[in-house]
């Protein structure tokens, strides 16, 4: 006699699946048993939360990549989730542990001190871009040398950075240019640290520090002199603006076919704003201007339609949303009711049909 499916707990799912593997795929099994877990974790002994954890890890090398983000965006908020299986989602491919490294509450700053010395860089921006990290997690991540990584944390508003941890960032600004900027504009840097930058970055970054953070003349003199002796043969500059150079990449690109929804999620992984909303703009055939009214004053609603117009999924939209919101210094915010509204968007529009709501917007700025 089998289950109803009304009456069949999960526990009773997992027994039928294995009394007949022949009629399961391993995503079956998979979902079944990571519910099961989910469900009952606390009511299993020892050896058999060993033996769920080893099943789940088998059976993760085979099953699809979009059963297992599913689940981890599943899981990414549920306070009660087992640990060991928000683990296992995080040491996963980046697709799959990004949204349990930037959302789960259960995982610790020794969880995440782990990631950033055990994994990847992908992983290593995912924990960087995790809200609200404290001082023991951006010291780690400062202490990194992908530039993708540093440009990520000081681009996090949340992050709690300390004074030792600013010492390796701004240092590390010398030579890497495109954490200048970012730092300089964080509302937490300490004037006294803000003055010593003044050696090395742009006029313009210069006088918005100088303004900002009341640096003396004496003292931006002497942070210059600092740096001429520190640097005897600096680089020269791009003869081309970043603008015009982003400008130039996204239309290469675009021409030739290869401006997708993949690259725009890797530009704004690695935090590189200006480069997600070119491409934004020009895959939707919208104005700069406009399309950054519309993504980041309007609200949920046009960042949802401009992602399905474009072919992003559903799964990955709430990493789009605060990513995006997080490289403009902007606190990400979705209530229940805004989570609604993206879900009816992505149900309820075609790509074509969000595609011309989202220029209507545009157009109506």
């Amino acid at each position: 006699m089998g289950l109803t499916a009304r009456d069949m707990s999960d526990m009773g799912r997992l027994a039928l699946l294995a009394a007949n593997p022949q009629d399961t795929t391993r995503e079956e099994i998979f979902l079944a048993v990571a519910s099961l877990y989910r469900v009952q974790g606390t009511n299993l002994s020892d050896r058999e939360r060993e033996l769920t954890r080893d099943i789940l890890r088998r059976l993760t090398r085979d099953v699809e990549m979009a059963i297992r983000i599913a689940l981890a965006e599943r899981l990414a908020d549920d306070t009660t989730a087992p640990p060991d299986l928000i683990l296992l989602l995080a040491d996963d491919a980046i697709e799959v542990a990004r949204p349990v490294i930037l959302r789960s509450p259960l995982l610790t700053d020794a969880d995440m001190i782990r990631l950033i010395a055990e994994s990847d860089i992908p992983h290593q921006e995912a924990v960087a871009s995790r809200e609200h990290i404290g001082e023991a997690v951006t010291d780690a991540l400062a202490k990194c040398e992908a530039e993708t990584v540093l440009v990520a944390l000081v681009r996090n508003a949340t992050a709690k950075l300390s004074k030792d941890t600013y010492e390796v960032l701004i240092e590390k600004s010398r030579r890497i240019a495109p954490l200048q900027e970012p730092i300089a504009r964080r509302c937490d840097l300490p004037p006294e640290m803000a003055s010593r930058m003044c050696g090395w970055v742009s006029d313009i970054l210069r006088a918005y520090i100088i303004e900002n953070y009341n640096v003396e003349p004496k003292r931006f003199e002497a942070a210059l002199a600092l740096s001429e002796a520190a640097v005897k043969s600096p680089p020269e500059g791009s003869k081309c603006s970043p603008n015009d150079g982003a400008n130039k990449l996204i239309n290469k690109l675009y021409d030739a076919g290869q401006l997708k929804a993949g690259f725009l999620l890797r530009v704004l992984h690695q935090g590189q704003a200006d480069l997600f909303d070119l491409g934004f703009a020009r895959l939707l055939n919208i104005p700069l201007t406009e399309l950054r009214q519309a993504l980041y004053e309007r609200g949920p609603r046009p960042v949802a339609l401009a992602c399905r117009a474009v072919g992003i999924d559903r799964c990955v939209f709430t990493t789009v949303f605060n990513l995006s919101r997080q490289a403009r210094m902007m606190r990400p915010v979705l209530t229940p009711n805004d989570m609604v509204t993206v879900d009816t968007v992505f149900n309820n529009f075609s790509k074509a049909t969000a595609l011309a709501e989202i220029q209507a917007l545009a157009a109506a700025e």
